[in-house]
Order: structure tokens, then sequence, then C-alpha cells
């Protein structure tokens, strides 16, 4: 038997010091009996960054690596993030928008708002069972300085600065998990007679041998697909959107409103992303290559940025939408943009790799005879998580109305779009999105609930059956009420989102 004890992840950034991050606090307990974590990183690959936006799970992810969200505030920029609004996705009027909040409708679970909203209620589908789309509105924050870290009182997760996120990791899981950190060039991956990797060689620090790799190198894929030869699947064909420009912006004045949800405003060829940080915006345009030229994108940008950004140097990064066939093969694993990347239309990139550091931090296989076994099963489970979100963000681009260029109509053609997708909106004309008719998997990474908004943000049109269940009509109307109470009390009693921001770097929010 060939016990798992040394676990070498390679690449740093957001993907490298997560996932070693995640392992070690899982295994801590294992360390002084010889299991290590190692990350090899080397000091001459920038980090993408460009990504800031994280899902609610992140939350969970740092409270069990140890990490105090106060802390995070200090050190990340960070700013609160309620969802995603939607400007002229639908019809590409000025007034066509709609949010994708982070809550769940109210009494989510035990009823189905959404069949009773569409026969029933005038206002959108998001005000009707969420407090939250008012809440960004306002501009205000998800919860007050009383509340304790990590806790919330409307569900949240953060928009960072990636590089700042990555160097406060690497801090933590250096100096209080125990990873060993390894500034070296990988130069390749040396193989054992079987196929596995049993080391990496690098020009600084010689060989690193290990049981388990993890490859966080990025799109180079070192050992995944360099060494291992897995192929990528492209998925070009249904998400056409293959190049970003991305700019920071500052604001006119410190004292000007931080948006406490990102804000994506769809173009002729593709979207503006515009996120709020504490000092600046992270401003970008995803569009697809074959619908515009770069150029005429960049102006595009630069009037969605107004004279302020006239100047502004603009970064340009491709996009090269899908992912690997197999992201564990024999003992290494992918995960981050050696496992694959889908444009950042609902920030999933993190939460993907939140979810496969965790998977491979609680299956962590005891030794080598049952690797096979936790590969087949991660690789199940990932090769679902992809496909979902690929089903997802398609759901966007498919239900628009535009026709005002090629790009939206080529959208809507049936043959761009997933078979289950298709299959699913075949049955959400009848039948509104629910928990275990379509979304059976214990860690959906988009619940019923994310269809309902989008699909009702956008005007989807489902056929209300005759006649409804008096006991569910009577829990429906009582859980609509409760949120407009909800929706008045959070009104009043939640703080501006930058003052709550001031408050937690200068005072810290109460410990758990």
């Amino acid at each position: 038997m060939r016990p798992i004890r040394n676990v070498v992840v390679v690449g740093g950034g957001t993907a490298g010091w997560l996932t070693a991050g995640v392992i070690a606090a899982k295994h801590k307990s294992r360390q002084p009996h010889g299991f290590t974590v190692t990350l090899v990183e080397s000091p001459d690959v920038p980090i993408i960054g460009v990504g800031e936006g994280t899902w609610p799970t992140l939350r969970t992810t740092l409270r069990r690596m140890g990490i105090s969200e106060t802390d995070l505030f200090r050190e990340c920029e960070a700013s609160f993030k309620q969802g995603a609004r939607f400007n002229r996705w639908t019809t590409g009027k000025a007034d066509d928008g709609y949010y994708h909040p982070l809550m769940l409708p109210q009494s989510f679970g035990q009823v189905n708002l959404a069949q009773h909203w569409l026969s029933q209620s005038d206002e959108s589908f998001c005000d009707a069972v969420t407090p939250q789309g008012r809440i960004c509105d306002a501009g205000l924050a998800p919860k007050t300085i009383a509340t304790p870290e990590y806790d919330a009182l409307a569900n949240y997760a953060y928009h960072l600065d990636a590089g700042k996120l990555s160097t406060f990791l690497r801090k933590h899981c250096t100096e209080q998990l125990g990873v060993r950190h390894v500034l070296a060039n990988v130069t390749e991956a040396v193989l054992d007679q079987n196929g596995d990797i049993a080391s990496v060689s690098t020009r600084e620090a010689g060989e690193i041998a290990g049981d388990l790799f993890v490859d966080c190198t990025g799109f180079h894929a070192l050992l995944i697909g360099k060494a291992l030869d897995v192929p990528f699947k492209n998925c070009a064909d249904t998400l056409f959107c293959d190049t970003a420009l991305a700019v920071q912006i500052s604001y006119p004045d410190p004292d000007a409103p931080i948006a406490s949800h990102t804000i994506s405003t769809a173009q002729s060829a593709g979207w503006i992303w515009d996120i709020g940080l504490p000092t600046r915006r992270g401003v970008g345009h995803v569009f697809s290559s074959a619908h515009i030229s770069a150029d005429d994108a960049e102006r595009e940008l630069r009037a969605y940025l107004g004279p302020a950004g006239s100047d502004l140097p603009v970064r340009r990064l491709s996009i090269r939408a899908g992912h690997r066939e197999t992201f564990w093969k024999r003992n290494c694993v992918a995960v981050g943009l050696a496992a694959g990347f889908l444009e950042p239309l609902e920030a999933s990139a993190i939460v993907l790799i939140e979810l496969s550091a965790k998977l491979i931090a609680e299956q962590m296989p005891a030794c080598r005879e049952v690797m096979d076994v936790v590969a087949r099963r991660f690789n199940e489970t990932t090769s679902y998580r992809w496909g979902r979100i690929i089903d997802f963000l398609k759901l966007h681009y498919a239900l628009t109305r535009r026709t005002d260029s090629e790009f939206w109509r080529d959208n809507q053609r049936p043959e761009t779009m997933p078979d289950r997708l298709r299959g699913l909106m075949e049955l959400w004309r009848y039948h509104a999105p629910w928990t275990l008719d379509e979304f059976d998997r214990a860690e959906e990474v988009f619940p019923a609930a994310s269809y309902q908004y989008v699909l009702y943000g956008m005007g989807y049109s489902t056929a209300v059956p005759a006649g409804t269940n008096d006991a569910d009509a009577i829990m429906a109307g009582r859980a609509m009420r409760e949120n407009a109470a909800q929706t008045q009390r959070m009104l009043t009693g939640l703080p501006r989102h930058r003052d709550l921001i001031r408050k937690v770097v200068d005072l810290g929010l109460p410990r758990i």
C-alpha cells in the first residue's frame, strides 16, 4: 500500500492558494504524522487577477480555513456582493433590467412562489419574493457592524482585488496552516513507469516529489495538459464570447456609493461587467471577436465609462471557453484555469475552485490503490457542474428578444443550445423550475431559484394550470406578505454599503 501523504500544488494565484489552504486546513491534524502540502509557485508568472466576483460559498470556505472576515476586508480591498443586475439583456432598451439576487425566495423549499407570482403579482419576480433587489437599489449593505463575521441578514458574497487576495491567502496558508511554499519555475513533470507523475523538476529547487499533484498552472496546464495529454473540450459553439477588455477606474470622490452587486450591461456583441471595490471599479467588456472587432469593442467600453475613461489603459485577455475532458487523471487533478474557463457572467470561476478543493480534501484517497475510484467520482461530479454552468450561462443569451445584431440572433438559434437546456426550457413552458424536478444534486452551483430569477426577470412565460392547491395558496400569500414586511425592515435597518465597509476596516466585525 502506498499512502497519500505528500500533496504538491503546482501554481499559485487564487486557485493554488485556495486549494492548498482547503486541503491543509482539513488535514492539519495529520501534519505531525507526515502529511504535507507543498505549493510550488513561479516567481515570474503574473496573476491573471481579472475575476473579482465570488459566490456565498466563499464565506464558508474562508471560515473553515480559519480566516478572519475583518482581515479579509482590511487586506483585500473587499466589498459586499448581493447578486447581479442584468441591464439591456432582454430587449436592449434603457429600462430593460432585472436582478439575480443571492437570497432565496421566501419559504423556498416549502412552496414554489413562482407558480403563484405568475398568476397574481404585478411587481417584478425578484421584488415579490425577496428584499434583495430593493436593498441593492438603495445602495445598502447585507448586514450591520453588529452582525458577527460571516453571518448575514441578507445573503452575500464578495467583490475582491484578486491580486491582494492571493497574497493574503499565501500569508495565511504558510503561517497558520503549515503549507510549504517553494518559489521556483517548473520545467517538466517526471513520470513514473506506471504513468503517474513522480515529481516536478524546477530550475531553482530541483526535484519535488509527491503522491498527489494538483495542477493550478492556469491556461498553461503544465501537468494535466502537457504531461498527461488530457484533451480540452471546447464549447465555443455554445458560448461565443472569446475576448475581454479590462480596465480599472477610480471613483469621482472618496464618498461615492459602492454598488453591492455586479452590474452586467449587454452590448452589441457581448456585455460589460462593472464591479465596485472601495477605492475603484473594475470594468470590462466581454465580447465575441467573430461578431465585433476589438477596436469597436473598445469604443463601446469607453462609451460606457464616459469621459473619465477616455485615456485609461485597457488590458486585453483571451477566453478559451471550455474545460478538460477529464479533470483527475492518474495522480493529478486540475483546478482553476488548468481545468477550464468560462466567461465571468455569473462569477463561476472561484466557486468551481472552492468546490473542487473541498471535494479533494474531503475525499483525499488514503492510498494510491483507491485513487482511481476517487478520481472517477470526482470526474463525474465535476463534469456535471461544468455542464450545469454552461447551461445556466447560455440561458441568459437564449432568452433574449434582441434582434439588433447578428450576435444576439445567433444566440437564439436552437442548435447553439445544449440539449439539456433545450429540454428544460420546454418543460418550463408549463412548470416553473423547482427543487426536486430538475435539480437533484446536493451541491448545485445554481439552484432552481437562480433559474427562476433569470427566467422571469427576462419575461419568460410559464403557463399556470387552472386551479391551485388551497394550502399552497395560503402559504404563498403568507410568504409574500412576510417578504413585503421584511423588505421594509431591511430598508430602514441596514446601513449604507460604503459606511459599513469603513466601519469593518476601522472597528472590525464581532468574532464568532
